[in-house]
């Protein structure tokens, strides 16, 4: 079975493994799933991922979900740019999340980064999601 939006798929994965309070959760791999995960990490959202290889070609990302005092660290995980409708921002139109406490994944011609480091590259692109 093909999923029509891989990384919604992810982060729908992910979503629900945090409301059954589970410390990891699995997705098939992509790279853009990786990077993505990547920026997660960087800002503190995940301690951290790696990706698992199985014969046959198949590989699966294994995520590690952070909690602090028993509560999930991401209060809310949105997908912003879907494959029926594709979202660009320009740098100066970037959207915040909550007033600046959350973030939006970007990505651009210089690879896939957070709002706060596409502000400081001076570079727009597509929105994926949103984190907070």
């Amino acid at each position: 079975m093909t999923v029509s939006d891989p990384l919604g798929d992810m982060l729908t994965r992910i979503r629900n493994a945090q409301m059954r309070n589970r410390s990891t959760v699995s997705t098939p791999a992509s790279k853009l799933r990786e990077r993505v995960l990547e920026v997660m990490k960087e800002e503190g959202y995940i301690r951290g991922f790696a990706r698992v290889d199985y014969t046959g070609g198949k590989s699966e990302i294994e995520i590690e979900l952070k909690y602090f005092d028993g509560k999930p660290v991401i209060r809310q995980l949105r997908r912003v740019s879907k494959p029926g409708r594709r979202v660009y921002s320009s740098v100066s139109d970037l959207p915040t999340v909550a007033n600046g406490l959350g973030l939006s994944i970007l990505s651009t011609p210089k690879g896939v980064m957070s709002d706060s480091r596409a502000r400081q590259e001076n570079v727009g692109g597509e929105v994926l999601c949103s984190i907070f």
